[in-house]
């Protein structure tokens, strides 16, 4: 039996246009429903850990969001000022175009230069695979380098992609993490039944902004 539906989401907002009172309201919502988790951009990481105070639910930040491409650099430092600032867990974003091109290394490296930070705070991290642009083996190879990298999960979809979490890519993600990392399902997750198949089909978080909705 499945725990509470509620305690499986991380309640999120990530638009581009999302200002300071659409965090608070974010915030207030958690509260409220008890999810696990609010996920925001790095930037409001600041304001939901004043939002969220004592209350339990943890913040997770992304970082190298939407695309994956930037430096890994640029990737450490915007985990770093999100860890100091606050933050419980980074949703990273893998370099897509690297795992393409099979630079396993680089993308290893990628990943691991934000586990090894994040550990130093006990922070977690969930590692972005975009789904919707890999193949099946590529998804493969990125679960195995994350699971290398030390990662703690596989996330499906950013939500600002072709489409978002499959049933089929949290099955196969699952298969290959199976009890070395939990697998996130993103993108896409609007109702309660959908939200269900998800987990039933291996994921351990569910990233949702009509997290409400669903729980209703």
């Amino acid at each position: 039996m499945i725990k509470s539906l509620n305690e499986y989401i991380d309640h999120t907002m990530l638009k581009p246009d999302a200002r300071e009172s659409d965090i608070r309201k974010l915030c207030a919502e958690a509260k409220k429903y008890h999810f696990y988790a609010v996920c925001v951009n790095s930037s409001y990481v600041s304001l939901a850990n004043k939002e969220l105070m004592g209350s339990g639910i943890k913040i997770a930040s992304v970082v190298g969001f939407p695309l994956g491409a930037v430096h890994t650099d640029v990737k450490t430092k915007e985990a770093e000022v999100a860890l100091k600032e606050g933050t419980d867990e980074i949703d990273m974003v893998i370099h897509i175009g690297a795992l393409k091109d099979g630079r396993y290394e680089y993308v290893f490296n990628d990943i691991k230069a934000v586990t090894e930070l994040a550990k130093k705070h006990n922070a977690i991290v969930k590692v972005i695979l975009e789904t919707c642009l890999l193949s099946d083996e590529e998804v493969v190879r990125a679960c195995e380098i994350s699971k290398e990298a030390e990662a703690d999960f596989v996330k499906t979809s950013t939500g600002f992609s072709t489409s978002g979490a499959t049933l089929h890519h949290v099955m196969l993600m699952k298969s290959i993490v199976k009890n070395d990392l939990k697998v996130k399902a993103s993108g896409g997750i609007r109702d309660r039944k959908k939200a269900i198949e998800m987990i039933e089909a291996g994921a351990s978080r569910i990233g949702a902004s009509a997290s409400i909705d669903i729980c209703r």
